[in-house]
């Protein structure tokens, strides 16, 4: 069975990046990317396993950090990370209820792919 990543927010470069990273190295994973509040809607009404929402996302008229508060308000079973290199956002994020987040430096890494892993394993076994 496929488990779904949604990416959210992410431009036209880093976006594709992602899509290819985890669609290439995670097992059963397809990789989607929203850029609307029409799609994010339906992406967080879906049985997506994770939506990975970038710190300054294209195509939202609010902050990546807005995005996981009124996610978490309302799905607080939707699992959610923060793409962002500052770890203040992070923090925040966390503190928000996102699990620990990525920023964009750490793309290609081993460390990322089993943060990733781990996480949908994690929602696997639920």
């Amino acid at each position: 069975m496929s488990r779904q990543i949604v990416l959210v927010g992410h431009c036209n470069i880093d976006g594709p990046r992602l899509e290819r990273e985890f669609s290439n190295k995670l097992r059963d994973t397809e990789v989607t990317r929203v850029n609307n509040d029409d799609d994010l809607e339906r992406a967080s009404e879906s049985n997506c396993a994770m939506l990975m929402i970038n710190r300054e996302p294209v195509g939202f008229d609010r902050d990546g950090l807005e995005i996981v508060r009124k996610l978490k308000e309302s799905h607080p079973d939707l699992r959610v990370m923060l793409v962002s290199d500052y770890e203040d956002a992070q923090a925040e994020a966390q503190q928000l209820g996102a699990l620990p987040g990525f920023g964009k430096s750490e793309i290609g890494s081993d460390k990322l792919i089993r943060r990733i892993e781990d996480a949908l394993e994690t929602q696997d076994a639920k």
